[in-house]
């Protein structure tokens, strides 16, 4: 991200503002040999400082986030985010002056100087660093939160990989199972009808870890589609490290998706509108069903395998439809 840090001539408001941040700066400013418990803050060397006096000179009264420049500031010297001056139409939250164009140089040049811990460092994250860097890395951190992986909702819930373990069990209802293969049949009365519907079948556990199989049906363009497909509960990179395979199919047919499943950091929608997973053309799930093709009949088996062992274990999963 590129900031514009040019700027007009201060004015006297902006230098008053000058010598109010300097001195809350060095105030708060903890030489790189001082430890925690001296003077209320920590350092982890030289130019880190997570004084709280700091931290809230930087933190926007509106949206209570971190500020980047632009920093702006009324005349008073009250100070707010760009994204802010925008939601309160141009007038001070604080004292309601007008804000004008004043940047609010000398915090800018505060935040400049600061090293500041990720903001997931109650999660785990260990990590310092400069406090423009500190977005770009918050973005990607392993520790931040999961979304909940249910299907078919707008579910707000966030939070680590055993807490929405027990949220999809309690709250969403999804069903759980240990062991590494499944067996799930799909019967639709109606096949004829596809509307656009999802379903996340069961969380199963497996390898110390959690998966989520997903089934839907929906228009792929104009024609009626089934699809399959498997999410990890967890990073990507440690996704990777996994493989999976889906079957459908009868009277000695069947159709094999083999994959990596993909984390939950990818949302569902994105999954199935990659086409990363088994599709079914409902013409060949009509044909799996057998009969007179008069009800959707259609069972899904699989199961999933760490990489190392694909070898001794084989690639595809065995026909379970003997």
């Amino acid at each position: 991200m590129e900031f514009d840090f040019q700027e007009k001539a201060s004015s006297s408001s902006d230098e008053d503002e000058v010598a109010r941040h300097s001195r809350a700066f060095s105030k708060n400013t903890i030489s790189g040999g001082s430890t925690a418990g001296s003077g209320g803050g920590t350092a982890h060397g030289p130019g880190v400082f997570q004084t709280s006096n700091v931290h809230e000179l930087l933190e926007c009264p509106v949206c209570t986030h971190s500020m980047f420049p632009p920093i702006h500031q009324c005349q008073n010297g009250h100070t707010l985010c760009s994204s802010c001056k925008t939601r309160v139409h141009n007038r001070c939250p604080t004292c309601r002056q007008e804000l004008g164009d004043i940047r609010c140089l000398a915090l800018e040049k505060v935040a400049e100087s600061l090293d500041m811990p990720c903001k997931y460092a109650s999660l785990g994250c260990p990590e310092i660093f400069p406090y423009f860097s500190k977005p770009k890395h918050e973005s990607q951190c392993r520790y931040r939160p999961f979304c909940c992986p249910y299907a078919g909702s707008d579910c707000s819930v966030t939070g680590d990989i055993a807490k929405l373990v027990m949220h999809l069990r309690d709250d969403h209802r999804v069903d759980m199972h240990t062991g590494s293969t499944f067996n799930h049949r799909y019967v639709k009365s109606n096949p004829r009808d596809v509307e656009n519907a999802t379903w996340m079948l069961t969380v199963f556990h497996c390898f110390g870890q959690y998966f989520c199989l997903h089934f839907e049906a929906f228009l792929l363009g104009q024609a009626p589609v089934y699809m399959a497909f498997i999410r990890f509960m967890g990073d990507e990179n440690e996704a990777k490290t996994y493989s999976y395979s889906i079957e459908v199919g009868a009277s000695g047919r069947r159709m094999v998706w083999e994959g990596t499943p993909r984390s939950i950091r990818d949302s569902h929608r994105k999954v199935r509108d990659s086409h990363d997973g088994l599709i079914i053309q409902r013409n060949m799930a009509l044909f799996f069903s057998g009969g007179e093709r008069k009800e959707l009949k259609l069972r899904v088996t699989g199961r999933i395998w760490k990489e190392h062992q694909s070898q001794e274990s084989g690639a595809c999963i065995p026909n379970l439809f003997n």
